[in-house]
């Protein structure tokens, strides 16, 4: 078969073979009596394998030697490929990322694309000074966008650049809250604890949605953190898990100045007043959160928590019943 009938049905052009040929990857078997290259069967099935390989995206090198050397083993260059295009691809996607980034900013021209660019470099910089002021300025120059400071957020491990990422996302509204929730899911606990924490930062309705969510988390943490901030904005259906980080003696004392808040109507407190005690009460809750429970009764007002009190200062547990037996008497006071 001549190169031109060659070329039409393998769909590899003229130029092609010829080249392959003068890298000695495919020799024509013989030659017509014109002088023109004629090709076998066994050329033409090497072309195709040629053409095979190089969709795998081997060289012309590799695939001369894949092709001539019997004892060549295919499973270290394909293992290459495979490192080779994972690392292609993370590339193009860090840079599809970038540009959406700076897209979603709405640069009106190359100077406000230049900054973001700026703005999203110094976010990732390995000085906690530079991400710092980056994540100040974010707001009050051409804005970054809500994706690149959470992502900097869930990162960030300094706890003044991580206050300060907090505080721009605050004031930059959009996809914020349901960004942050997705690192709730993050398999990494401190991941979680950031995303939790930024969102308490957050105003707005969704925000506060997105937290009454967590209070059913897996991770204490995250739901501790979400109690905090719900009952801070007032909501009563942090109550419950209130009660938990009580006993569980990790913010308890935070836990129990804003139940004490919670507790500004008289419902309220005696839901209150009753969660405490039955914890009291359960076999379950050691002596020393016992203490705690007995302690954050006394920022309870009402008749449950006065008669829990009274009951508490003859408890078995001497430490229990002289904690009561003060808080009583401070009742009594005012």
């Amino acid at each position: 078969m001549l190169i031109g009938e060659v070329a039409r049905r393998s769909g590899v052009s003229a130029r092609m073979l010829r080249h392959y040929e003068s890298l000695g990857l495919v020799r024509p078997s013989g030659r017509s009596g014109s002088g023109y290259r004629e090709y076998s069967a066994a050329d033409i099935r090497r072309i195709f394998h040629i053409e095979s390989l190089r969709s795998l995206g081997l060289s012309l090198r590799e695939i001369g030697r894949a092709l001539d050397d019997p004892g060549f083993a295919p499973s270290a260059l394909v293992g290459d490929l495979v490192r080779q295009t994972r690392e292609r691809i993370a590339a193009e996607t860090e840079l599809l990322t970038r540009l959406r980034r700076i897209d979603a900013a709405g640069p009106a021209d190359w100077e406000d694309v230049l900054q973001v660019v700026a703005l999203l470099q110094a976010l990732g910089s390995k000085s906690a000074d530079a991400r710092q002021r980056a994540a100040l300025s974010s707001v009050d120059e051409v804005p970054v966008p809500v994706e690149a400071l959470v992502e900097a957020a869930l990162a960030e491990a300094d706890p003044n650049v991580a206050g300060a990422l907090r505080w721009a996302l605050a004031r930059s509204g959009g996809e914020g809250p349901a960004l942050l929730a997705k690192g709730l899911d993050s398999s990494v606990a401190a991941v979680r604890q950031r995303a939790v924490l930024s969102l308490a930062e957050l105003p707005g309705d969704e925000a506060a949605g997105r937290l009454r969510d967590a209070l059913a988390h897996p991770d204490a943490v995250v739901r501790r953190y979400a109690a905090l901030a719900l009952g801070a904005r007032g909501a009563t259906d942090a109550v419950p898990v209130l009660i938990d980080v009580v006993v569980a003696g990790r913010n308890d004392t935070d836990a129990a100045d804003v139940l004490s808040v919670l507790a500004g109507d008289t419902a309220t407190a005696e839901r209150i007043a009753t969660g405490l005690v039955a914890r009291l009460a359960d076999d379950g809750t050691d002596a020393a959160a016992r203490g705690r429970l007995t302690q954050a009764l006394a920022g309870i007002p009402g008749e449950a928590a006065a008669r829990a009190l009274v009951e508490l200062s003859h408890d078995e547990d001497r430490a229990v019943a002289l904690t009561a037996t003060y808080l009583l008497r401070l009742r009594d006071a005012r």
